[in-house]
């Protein structure tokens, strides 16, 4: 009985889900997740022998997923990805954002190049999914859409402004979106992260920052990319989720409640 339950609730079943970023190691947590969930997963992103080897290891575990390259900040990159998934599973009913950069600069260091980048990494390819998908979800009156924001939209920390400001973004442009297609009965939700051991992260924070961030964060440690997969799966999930939309939803051991 519980178990029936909890499949009616939070299953997967028969629906196919696209992770754009599902190379990297959240996006690749929650790829998994939906996965053992039951969606048919299409891992998308740059990295083809990391997107080829996840897709093996689901398929290993008895799911059904499979790679496809896209560049998230290319709008026909994003088309080509929405018309592969439609021609190998004919149908798309959930869309992961997760693609993103991020640098570290002091604020006066910044530069125009490194701004840029990260702006349209993590902002104008989270819109291009939106849209692109979007459009393909509203067309056919369902679907949910989730973008990945993180625990910087409300909290300043020093030396990632340009992530920070497009993240904030991210979480703005959610609840436009969601507004925009809740009618259309395809709803648009943000999950942010606090701080995970990504890879961005080992490469921009020192020993003595990550220090200082677990001592900030109340459960006193980084978080576990399989720690995001209840959140991602509730607020793609039709029944669980069906009255979820223009949701930010943290999930960050208290780094954000204790800063307010």
């Amino acid at each position: 009985m519980a178990k029936s339950y909890l499949d009616e609730l939070f299953g997967l079943d028969g629906q196919v889900a696209v992770v754009i970023g599902g190379t990297g190691e959240l996006g690749g947590a929650i790829a998994e997740g939906l996965g053992r969930a039951g969606a048919k997963v299409v891992v998308a992103g740059r990295g083809e022998d990391r997107g080829v080897a996840r897709a093996k290891k689901m398929e290993e575990a008895g799911g059904v997923a499979s790679f496809a390259s896209v560049d998230a900040c290319s709008r026909s990159s994003v088309e080509s990805l929405l018309a592969t998934t439609l021609d190998r599973y004919g149908r798309v009913d959930i869309l992961v954002n997760s693609a993103g950069v991020n640098a570290a600069n002091d604020y006066l260091d910044i530069k125009d190049e490194d701004w840029d980048r990260v702006v349209e990494a993590n902002l104008k390819a989270t819109h291009l999914g939106c849209q692109i998908f979007g459009s393909h979800l509203v067309g056919q009156g369902s679907g949910a859409i989730l973008n990945i924001g993180s625990a910087n939209v409300d909290i300043p920390l020093s030396r990632v402004f340009a992530y920070s400001a497009a993240k904030a973004a991210v979480a703005n442009l959610t609840k436009n979106v969601a507004r925009e297609f809740a009618p259309k009965n395809v709803r648009v939700n943000c999950l942010c992260p606090g701080f995970f051991p990504a890879e961005q992260n080992r490469k921009i924070l020192k020993p003595e920052r990550i220090s200082s961030i677990m001592q900030q964060t109340p459960m006193a440690r980084f978080g576990k990319s399989e720690e995001l997969v209840g959140a991602a799966i509730l607020m793609v999930a039709q029944n669980a989720g069906s009255f979820i939309t223009g949701a930010v939803y943290y999930v960050d051991g208290g780094f954000t409640a204790m800063r307010f």
